[in-house]
């Protein structure tokens, strides 16, 4: 994995706006209509190619994909490389596990009107029925071989491909199969490993996305207590850690942020509650939300927090949910006073999140997403100047 040896370098969370050619495809695809699939796979090459091709232009240092080869979103695609598991359309309203949270409760007006201009997309809920293998070899590979493509094109330091973390893999499954929820997940891990591994032996970096480890402290308390959320959390990494024990570290980024969702958010578990276990996820880089107002202040959790030797902190200096772009002193700003107090070798500038969460779900207009990584790329090379001045 790259580091900042003589500058800040530039990323971001993996998930891009996805142009509307290729949308098109994914909406027959996903609705079940005909479709061209040669020109379905031409239009996907193609469009991998120019959003390489556009992050390189925009400044950013270590591109993905736009996760572009994914027909559902960031968590739910797995559902098209994993067997065991059957949709079911959510009967009641009330039961949609994607309208639950402590937040939800209590700004229950706020979200009523959310919902009617941008209603849950999700209306099925998946149930594992049998056992979980992993069948996504094939449309993995076509990620892999698309993503090299693009990349002989333009010159950027490095690459990774983003995919969910095991506790992510998902959410909001059921069980009907496996004698236990814990049994469902290390199958889950298992199965998953097997992407995880290509990805790593394709020669890219791998991202592990897990916004679902802080989001069920929303979920989860009340009525379960804090301690009982830790617990759960502490399982999970134990369980991400079995997932990657035989791939290279240095090789790994880990994902967390506190959901994409546009909401007050005052239901967040505080970084500084969580953070020494997500220390011990055993990884080369920590990717972190840090650039919104609800999370922006956590910066100062790193003067006790340490990074382990040869470990890199990907913090969030631009945030996804706004549409205001940040102004790059300000983005430097976030920048210098991490690189203070971690070293600036051990500080890669990032995004919260992804622009867009899955297909057909965005958080800003594609306009604005690239001058929002201008402004990043921008603000890097300030924080740069000022810190190897």
């Amino acid at each position: 994995m790259k580091r900042s040896s003589n500058r800040i370098l530039t990323t971001h969370v993996g998930s891009l706006i996805r142009p509307q050619p290729l949308q098109e495809f994914l909406r027959a695809k996903q609705g079940g209509k005909p479709y061209d699939e040669t020109a379905y796979q031409a239009c996907l090459t193609g469009s991998v190619a120019n959003v390489v091709r556009e992050q390189a232009q925009a400044g950013i240092d270590i591109v993905s994909d736009g996760e572009f080869g994914k027909s559902i979103s960031w968590a739910q695609y797995a559902l098209e490389r994993l067997s065991g598991f059957e949709r079911r359309p959510i009967k009641e309203e009330a039961a949609n596990p994607f309208k639950r949270g402590a937040d939800r409760t209590k700004f229950s007006e706020f979200y009523a009107e959310l919902d009617i201009n941008e209603a849950v997309s999700t209306t099925t809920e998946a149930i594992c029925v049998s056992p979980i293998r992993y069948t996504g070899q094939v449309e993995l590979q076509r990620d892999i071989d698309n993503f090299k493509a693009a990349l002989k094109s333009v010159k950027v330091e490095e690459a990774f491909l983003p995919v969910a973390a095991p506790a992510s893999v998902i959410p909001d499954r059921k069980n009907e199969y496996y004698r236990s929820d814990e049994e469902l997940q290390m199958a889950i891990a298992e199965a998953m490993r097997s992407e995880y591994k290509m990805i790593v032996d394709s020669g890219f970096l791998l991202q592990l996305d897990d916004a679902r480890s802080a989001v069920t402290f929303d979920r989860m308390v009340p009525p379960a207590s804090f301690s009982d959320y830790r617990r759960w959390l502490a399982k999970q990494v134990d369980i991400l850690n079995h997932a990657i024990d035989s791939l290279p570290a240095e090789r790994i980024r880990y994902h967390v942020c506190w959901g994409s969702w546009p909401g007050p958010h005052t239901s967040d578990v505080p970084l500084k509650d969580i953070v020494d276990l997500i220390l011990k996820v055993k990884v080369g880089a920590y990717v972190i939300e840090g650039a919104n107002p609800r999370h922006e202040h956590e910066w100062q959790v790193w003067k006790g927090a340490k990074l382990g030797s040869g470990q890199v902190l990907i913090p969030g200096v631009i945030s996804h949910a706004t549409n205001v772009v940040e102004h790059p002193e300000l983005v430097a700003e976030r920048i210098v006073r991490l690189a203070k107090l971690v070293g600036r070798e051990n500080v890669i500038a990032g995004t919260d999140c992804g622009f867009a969460q899955g297909p057909f779900y965005r958080r800003v207009h594609p306009s604005v997403m690239w001058a929002k990584l201008e402004a990043l790329s921008e603000g890097a090379r300030l924080a740069s100047q000022a810190l190897w001045s």
